[in-house]
């Protein structure tokens, strides 16, 4: 039977599984979710964070649970799976965001830092997935949506290690969605130019430049503003909707123009 544009939209009944959820586009993506009807489960590594944002949205009369992870233990990812599992009985829609930013070269970047990134934005999409994707087979499919970046189809300055990571999280996208298309099990990119977060300030602090200057520089763009987390949370309601059945192992690009 023909869906109608509300029914294609809507995530009633389902359960969304959001990395890095505490801030920034994880929460607004899990705010967006939870509007078009999902039960979230909110992944972070910071507990006060987190138990806030899981306060808000409850407040708000959403179905929200958080859940504390490391997206860099496999231990972490293994069991809070199969707590959500426990408590929802499915996963629909995994978004992995969890992100860092380290403002480096590869000279001065430490290999402390480097394992860090890569540990966090690939490694950790890789241990969420592998987890969450038995259990997407089992209820007939689901859609996983990471979060990339400008920067996975372009190089930037004093940014290696974040490079690396979002380039490789692209191909990792692409590769995943072949492998796991025949289980109807979607996978997709999203990737956001500069959008107005803790982490995108935390760089400008990285980097020693005026707030108010780096904002503006960020905003040279062709829509001539920042990006905020609910440009990016929209793209990721496309790809866990219904809207984008037919729609895997491709990113969509969120930057105002930024790249074009």
């Amino acid at each position: 039977m023909k869906q109608s544009i509300t029914q294609l939209i809507s995530l009633d009944g389902k359960v969304a599984v959001l990395t890095g959820a505490a801030s920034g586009i994880g929460l607004g993506t899990a705010r967006r979710l939870a509007e078009a009807g999902a039960s979230v489960a909110l992944l972070d590594i910071d507990k006060q964070k987190g138990s806030d944002a899981e306060a808000a949205l409850r407040q708000d009369g959403y179905d929200a649970t958080f859940y504390t992870c490391d997206v860099r233990s496999a231990v972490d990812c293994k069991s809070v799976v199969e707590a959500i599992i426990g408590e929802y009985k499915k996963i629909d829609i995994l978004f992995n965001n969890a992100g860092v930013a380290i403002r480096k070269n590869a000279v001065d970047i430490g290999e402390d830092e480097w394992d860090l990134a890569l540990d966090v934005m690939l490694k950790g999409v890789y241990l969420l997935s592998k987890h969450v994707i038995p259990h997407m087979i089992a209820n007939g499919g689901g859609s996983i949506v990471n979060t990339g970046s400008g920067w996975s189809l372009k190089g930037g300055p004093d940014a290696v290690s974040y490079c690396a990571a979002k380039g490789g999280v692209l191909n990792l996208t692409r590769a995943m969605a072949i492998d796991h298309g025949k289980h109807n099990v979607r996978v997709n990119c999203v990737c956001p130019g500069d959008v107005d977060t803790p982490l995108l300030r935390g760089e400008c602090r990285q980097l020693g430049e005026d707030m108010d200057t780096f904002m503006d520089e960020a905003a040279d763009r062709p829509l001539r503003r920042v990006g905020t987390p609910e440009d990016v949370a929209n793209a990721v309601l496309f790809f866990g909707s219904d809207l984008s059945t037919w729609v895997t192992g491709t990113h969509l690009v969120v930057d105002g123009g930024g790249i074009a």
